[in-house]
């Protein structure tokens, strides 16, 4: 029996699923971790944990079995910046929840204008790597002087493993404005501009072999394929099966994440128009900077574990007994595009429970979700992945919002299954995980989600002004 090999570095977590060629998971381990945050707005972590949880994971899940392929999966896009040798010059700055290019963003924006959408397919936002680049440079300019290579999880774990220096066509697709998305190349003119010293890596599909092991580790023998890999919300799209025109995969984590595919160039200023995970395959994304980030909130908070939470909300029924939250407790990426946004909740009394508080953050975040989908036209299919399927509530607030049914597939993982997906095609094993259940909207709740959609789509505009001077307040304090 062939056996693959699927890791993920995620925000909170390392996971790691040791899959057979039926798909079916024989092992899962997980390693929690934590993100730097040394000043506000910035969001790091050492890329040396990536590798050390890959090496931990490796052992566990592959002691007394060898495995046939590996496959790599991370957060992104991020900046992990190198020397020569590939030796990490400081922590890496993470995908959109960093938000400190902001005056990068305003100079580029100034530069290139208009230029940037129609050749890289989004907007600059703080999802984008060139700004984060000409942060760094003038910033930290020792780093920079010193800075060669550009890595991010998956390709470091892939160059760790096989010595290659290689980035997927959809990861490089998320450089902007470094990438052009029609050319399917480097744009070198702004590349030259921005990291002018960096050299930009090779590209290839993230199911590609990026090359073999070097050395045994664990229950990788040496010269095991290695795939390239791309970013997680994408692996994970691939994992179910959520890669087609018209399907829109919607992922349920610390951070919301949907991605629509098509079979043409996509692009929204509010959302971000990506190169797919397969040849031939374009996406428009959106990502909330919280989702599941604020229920982990309220369950510290409040000192409550999440099965009380859960039923504490059920009960509390749509609408949340008259509270409204926006969900922007970290700024917010697609479609606001608005780092100084910031979290409100509404309608508060002395009768309010935290079973209502916690209905209300569900009910923003799929609020959220109904946001983005707006600027998504060709929406068909949708599948919904992630920790927070699991419970039931979640999805069904979120369809009962949306007023679309959600396919939720046998195994929903995440990205460390994807990644095995795709090693797995490396022994031409193309299809697994079919659909369990389907989540269908509840036309009794359309009435009172319609207003309190309107409402929220209100808020924001209405607290802008004061969420914005007290960000500033803010980064004023240490």
């Amino acid at each position: 029996m062939s056996l693959f090999l699927g890791v993920d570095i995620g925000t909170s977590s390392c996971k790691g699923v040791l899959v057979d060629e039926d798909g079916d998971i024989k092992r899962l381990a997980v390693r929690e971790h934590a993100v730097d945050r040394p000043h506000p707005g910035h969001v790091e972590m050492d890329g040396e944990i990536w590798w050390q949880e890959f090496v931990s994971l490796a052992a566990e899940l592959t002691a007394g079995v060898t495995v046939d392929a590996v496959g790599v999966s991370g957060m992104g896009p991020c900046v992990l910046l190198t020397d020569s040798s590939g030796k990490p010059l400081r922590p890496a700055i993470l995908y959109g929840v960093d938000t400190r290019a902001t005056a990068q963003i305003d100079e580029m924006n100034a530069e290139f204008g208009d230029a940037v959408l129609e050749r890289c397919g989004s907007a600059l936002s703080t999802q984008a790597v060139g700004p984060k680049l000409a942060w760094v440079a003038r910033n930290e300019p020792a780093v920079w002087a010193k800075s060669k290579r550009l890595f991010m999880p998956a390709s470091w774990l892939a160059y760790r493993l096989t010595g290659a220096y290689v980035l997927d066509y959809h990861s490089a697709s998320q450089c902007t404005p470094l990438f052009d998305t029609h050319a399917l190349d480097w744009y070198r003119p702004w590349a030259s501009r921005i990291a002018p010293d960096l050299e930009l890596p090779p590209l290839s599909w993230p199911g590609d072999v990026a090359g073999t092991t070097t050395q045994a580790l664990a229950g990788i023998p040496a010269g095991t394929p290695v795939i390239t890999g791309t970013i997680d919300a994408w692996t994970e799209a691939v994992s179910v099966g959520a890669q087609n025109p018209g399907d829109l995969m919607l992922m349920y984590g610390t951070t919301m994440f949907l991605i629509a595919t098509a079979d043409h160039p996509v692009s929204s200023p509010a959302m971000w128009g990506t190169v797919g995970a397969f040849p031939g395959t374009r996406n428009l994304a959106g990502g909330m900077a919280t989702s599941g980030a604020i229920t982990a909130w309220l369950r510290d908070l409040t000192a409550a574990d999440y099965p009380a939470l859960l039923k504490e909300a059920a009960a509390s029924g749509p609408g949340a007994r008259g509270l409204l939250m926006l969900p922007y407790f970290a700024g917010e990426r697609t479609p606001i595009m608005d780092p100084d946004a910031r979290g409100v909740i509404a309608g508060l009394t002395l009768e309010h429970t935290r079973g209502d508080l916690y209905r209300a953050a569900l009910e923003a975040t799929a609020f959220g979700v109904r946001h983005n989908v707006e600027s998504m036209p060709g929406v068909r299919r949708v599948v919904a992945v992630g920790g927070g399927t699991q419970g039931g509530l979640w999805t069904q607030i979120v369809s009962d919002v949306t007023g679309l049914a959600q396919i939720v597939p046998r195994v929903t993982t995440g990205a460390a299954y994807g990644a095995a997906f795709l090693a797995a095609q490396t022994a031409d094993i193309s299809a697994w995980n079919p659909a369990a259940s389907v989540v269908e909207p509840d036309p009794s709740t359309k009435d009172t989600y319609d207003e309190l959609y309107a409402l929220y789509r209100d808020l924001y505009p209405a607290t802008r002004t004061v969420a914005h001077s007290l960000a500033t307040r803010q980064r004023r304090t240490p």
